[in-house]
């Protein structure tokens, strides 16, 4: 069964549930042609490897505290603070403890395609 995701003014809530940290749920809230928003769970120590993908991002923390990776840098994240990055940057992401975060993802040309990133 295909995940519904939020239609244009309904409420998102964004409060994890008491299992999401135990079964990593991260879930696509809403998608568009041109945007992808997710509610980014990521239980402590776990780490995104190093991608990329072709689109501006912004990763807000909204409980915990998150690494982000890139530009040759460690940028700590904690509850209110987020990080902008252009498309095409090679990034990295880890939880310190349990955490949940806000992704956006700018779609180019309606594509999803995230790539790893091999240096």
């Amino acid at each position: 069964m295909a995940l519904q995701h939020a239609a244009s003014g309904e409420r998102i809530p964004l409060q994890r549930g008491d299992d999401d940290i135990a079964y990593f749920t991260s879930v696509a809230l809403a998608k568009t042609d041109n945007m992808e928003l997710i509610r980014l769970v990521l239980p402590k120590e776990r780490a995104m490897p190093e991608h990329m993908v072709e689109g501006e991002i912004t990763l807000q923390c909204l409980e915990g505290e998150i690494v982000c990776k890139a530009h040759g840098g460690n940028t700590v994240l904690k509850p209110g603070e987020m990080v902008f990055l252009l498309g095409g940057v090679p990034h990295a992401v880890q939880a310190n403890v349990d955490s949940v975060a806000l992704l956006t993802i700018l779609l180019k040309n309606g594509s999803t395609e995230s790539k790893v990133f091999n240096p």
